[in-house]
């Protein structure tokens, strides 16, 4: 007949049970801290056993995270110079304030550099040694049994005819099939599973390391820039070819990829009706590129989310406009001015607005030499009535309004400008012929006359598309992908996989019958043990069955139940 027990009184002498249940992690032991009195090396030892603690790990994590907030809320230098100075104008006072803490270059910024720094040396000072340590346990063999298994949170035992030899071997063969590393200890089968916790615990750490890596590499030789393209212009892959372009502190020139591409037409159709009226169905735009200085050319589309890879660079599609085609004539009827003008877009029906400027070539009826400045707004579906916004985005009734100016457009100036503003502080509105500013809305094909013969400005028939293409370069990025994958499942691993031990004695009692004991033990208090603990025993107690006890009447010595595994006092078994 099986008997289970449980020892709830333990004595003091078995409160420690050994190496049976140590090493189930590879976590360094919190132990008292004393300061040190070894002078200048008692201190680095110190500092360096801080350093490497679980504890400064997770607070370096959180001022990393902390840290990180004001690079997200305050302007950023490498990231909107222009933003910065308008913060710079509008909090004079804070501003300084910023400067000497480094709040508008937050990731490059000394205290942002040293928080990354000594976590990436804590990560590897607590990874180093307990690899190692982890290799060890791996080479070695389970622990032996403790001297009493009644200590364990799981227990239970039987008493047996079989021989103890039978028994243990029958237990080593179990442990073995169910995936345990067993080995004979003495009169006990030591086993052991669940490494891949370890594993998965050490994993995460290390794919935190290579995610640091990653990110600050990608950081330091990153590059982006933007350029907007009209239908039939190219672009070439140089960075005097940018509208704008930011780069990490370690970027140089040499490190774009040599390509250059046409946008040979731009394709945008929207949804006509109901409640996602005008929102886009097809954004794409088809190219002609050419890696390298002699590259055959290739035709390719990139659409949204689907850029064109060439080297480490990735071309995405970004936005998408319309470019009206001008003809501007002088006061003698002569061309000075004829060309597609990009107009951004103001809202998502593509109201757009820019700037027309002739700089160089233009006389006034009189001769003179001048600059003329058309202030444009176009709108691609245009509706009588209406003239303040599009209701459309695509080119139904496309209507181009225009406000003439003449003067200094502000170009020689030695000072930049943007060339879809007009800078009017130098300009003289021309008038019509009630006084009021010349505005005019003009149709495809129409022109509008300037007042004393000062010349005309034609919309052409033709209105051309652009899109805006953004070229991004971010090494690292794969690596910083495969990193993350690593440390999510790494994370899973350390907290799905429960590492236990199991140990099976089999010993001659006082009246020469076989006594089995088994027990459990987990790296902390779970169901899991005492359920598989169980599920073993009932195994290998149809291969041992219980003996009759003596002191039990024959009747029931017939039937020997399954042996039923009791958790010790403060064990879990829910």
């Amino acid at each position: 007949m099986s008997k289970t027990t449980t020892d709830a009184t333990p004595a003091a002498d078995d409160q420690d049970l050994g190496t049976a249940g140590s090493q189930l992690s590879t976590a360094p032991v919190e132990e008292i801290s004393h300061l040190p009195s070894l002078g200048v090396i008692g201190w680095a030892r110190w500092f360096w056993r801080q350093l490497t603690s679980m504890r400064v790990a997770l607070l370096l994590l959180l001022l990393l995270s902390l840290g990180a907030i004001p690079g997200s809320l305050i302007p950023q230098t490498g990231i909107d110079d222009t933003k910065v100075a308008e913060f710079r104008k509008a909090h004079e006072t804070l501003a300084p304030i910023y400067d000497k803490l480094g709040l508008f270059n937050v990731y490059s910024s000394v205290w942002f550099s040293a928080i990354y720094i000594l976590l990436f040396v804590s990560l590897i000072g607590c990874i180093v040694p307990r690899t190692w340590q982890f290799v060890g346990q791996l080479r070695g063999c389970p622990p032996g049994a403790p001297r009493r298994l009644t200590r364990l949170p799981a227990y239970t035992t039987w008493r047996t005819e079989a021989e103890p030899d039978q028994v243990r071997e029958a237990a080593l063969a179990l442990l073995k099939k169910r995936r345990f590393r067993a080995h004979l200890a003495g009169d006990a089968v030591a086993a052991e599973k669940g490494y891949l916790r370890e594993v998965g615990n050490l994993a995460f750490h290390i794919a935190l390391i290579v995610m640091l890596i990653a990110f600050a590499w990608g950081q330091l030789y990153k590059s982006e820039g933007n350029k907007l393209i009209v239908e039939g212009d190219g672009f070439s892959n140089t960075l005097t070819q940018y509208d704008d372009f930011k780069s990490g502190s370690l970027f140089s020139q040499d490190d774009l990829d040599p390509f250059s591409f046409n946008l040979k037409n731009f394709v945008g159709s929207y949804e006509p009706s109901g409640p996602n009226r005008g929102t886009p169905r097809v954004y794409k735009a088809d190219v002609t590129y050419s890696v390298g200085a002699f590259g055959k050319d290739e035709k390719t589309t990139i659409k949204v989310n689907e850029p064109l890879e060439i080297g480490d660079s990735k071309v995405y599609l970004v936005s998408h406009g319309y470019a009206p085609v001008v003809t501007v004539r002088d006061g003698k009827g002569k061309v000075v001015y004829s060309d597609a003008v990009p107009l951004l877009p103001l809202d998502g029906n593509v109201t757009s607005t820019g700037a027309i400027k002739v700089m160089d070539g233009y006389r006034d009826a009189k001769g003179k030499w001048d600059q003329l400045g058309f202030q444009a707004f176009f709108l691609p579906s245009y509706v009588k009535g209406n003239e303040i916004a599009s209701q459309f985005p695509a080119l139904l009734n496309p209507v181009l309004n225009l406000e003439a100016y003449h003067g200094d457009l502000g170009v020689n100036a030695g000072l930049s400008q943007s060339v879809y503003q007009l800078n009017k502080k130098n300009l003289k509105g021309f008038k019509d012929s009630k006084g009021a500013q010349l505005r005019e809305n003009l149709k495809p094909g129409e022109t509008m006359k300037l007042p004393d013969g000062a010349g005309s400005i034609t919309f052409e028939k033709e209105v051309k598309e652009w899109a805006g293409f953004q070229v991004a370069r971010q090494p690292g990025s794969g690596w910083a992908l495969a990193g993350s994958l690593a440390a999510i499942f790494g994370l899973a691993a350390s907290l799905f996989i429960q590492r236990r031990r199991v140990w099976v004695r089999a010993a001659p009692g006082p009246d020469g019958v076989t006594v089995v004991e088994m027990a459990g033990l987990g790296r902390s208090e779970s169901a899991k043990v005492p359920e598989e603990l169980g599920d073993l025993a009932g195994i290998l107690y149809e291969q041992a069955p219980g003996a009759p006890d003596a002191a039990d009447d024959p009747a029931d010595s017939e039937a020997s139940p399954d042996p039923q595994v009791a958790p010790a006092e403060g064990a879990d078994t829910k």
